[in-house]
């Protein structure tokens, strides 16, 4: 009898560790789901952008898809083709040089724009999509390649992926030489850029300054988050008070920070607390109410994860 019992719990002990095993898995699964969808949408729209705007009326792309533009121009290579064959030494490089849990992701974003490069080619072949081609004044078509390339990349680079290329180079360097990756991002981009004077006009040159600054506007944007929250230093000697009240009034989580004056020696506190943008009025008549000789600091603030914001 006492035999059956032990058997039986370790069986079902064996079944509850299968069963957790399982589940971890499942929640790894979703939450890898989570990261690879959002890439693949976001190349899918990168990819529209270079056939529906910018390679029908010969604009520019920076990084290694600039490099595959560029062939595209002078030789008719397919951009589908051109992007792999040129990400994939590259990807290797980055993979040895900084390991695989950093290219992971890029490895989804490498293969995710090649496949819709390739299904766009596709698509325009069989006339299911008609790209746009401006006529006389191409500000249009350069506004909308920004917006939708800028769009594109800012959600692969918010959910941590990249499409290789520069980017790949750059981390490489960075670590190396210390070099900040925007400044190599930059200079190998305006490089590429430069080149196309050799195949496009001086106009669809300059136009394609405005499509790079657009995208570049978009995608920090859509990276460091949709929505700038505010940060208060409030430095009072009703510091416990103020705290207080902006936890019972607005319900958001505060830090007391010990300080002293320089000048006059005198011990004081800051307060720290984030905000809303339309609870910035409330705090701000809270303290006055408090303390009127307060001084306070605020701060823009791109994004923020936690409590009573976004969950991390």
């Amino acid at each position: 009898m006492t035999s059956n019992i032990s058997n039986r719990r370790r069986l079902y002990g064996h079944d509850l560790n299968e069963i957790t095993r399982e589940s971890s898995r499942v929640v790894k699964l979703i939450q890898q789901l989570r990261i690879i969808i959002p890439i693949l949408v976001g190349t899918a729209i990168y990819a529209f952008g270079l056939h529906y705007f910018v390679l029908p009326n010969q604009l520019m792309e920076g990084g290694a898809t600039g490099i595959a533009v560029l062939l595209n121009y002078a030789a008719g290579f397919p951009l589908s083709i051109s992007t792999l064959v040129l990400n994939v030494p590259l990807f290797f490089l980055g993979w040895k040089a900084l390991g695989s849990g950093q290219m992971l992701y890029t490895l989804v974003g490498i293969v995710a724009l090649s496949g819709f490069l390739a299904l766009m080619e596709l698509l325009i072949d069989l006339k299911w999509i008609i790209p746009f081609q401006g006529s006389h004044d191409y500000m249009l078509v350069a506004l909308y390649a920004g917006v939708t390339l800028g769009i594109g990349l800012g959600i692969v680079f918010r959910f941590g992926g990249t499409t290789g290329g520069v980017d790949i180079v750059a981390r490489i360097v960075s670590r190396s030489k210390g070099m900040s990756m925007g400044q190599i991002i930059l200079a190998l981009d305006a490089f590429i850029i430069g080149l196309s004077l050799f195949y496009i006009p001086i106009e669809k040159f300059l136009y394609t300054l405005v499509t790079v600054f657009i995208a570049s506007k978009l995608i920090d944007f859509i990276q460091d988050g949709a929505y700038a929250a505010k940060a208060f230093s409030i430095i009072s000697d009703q510091g416990q008070t103020i705290a207080r009240k902006i936890t019972q009034e607005l319900d958001r989580g505060v830090t007391i920070i010990p300080a002293m004056g320089a000048f006059s020696g005198q011990q004081k506190e800051v307060v720290y607390c984030v905000v809303q943008r339309q609870e910035i009025r409330r705090l701000k008549t809270i303290i006055r109410n408090i303390d009127p000789r307060a001084f306070i600091v605020i701060n823009d603030v791109q994004d923020v994860l936690g409590e009573g914001f976004k969950e991390v």
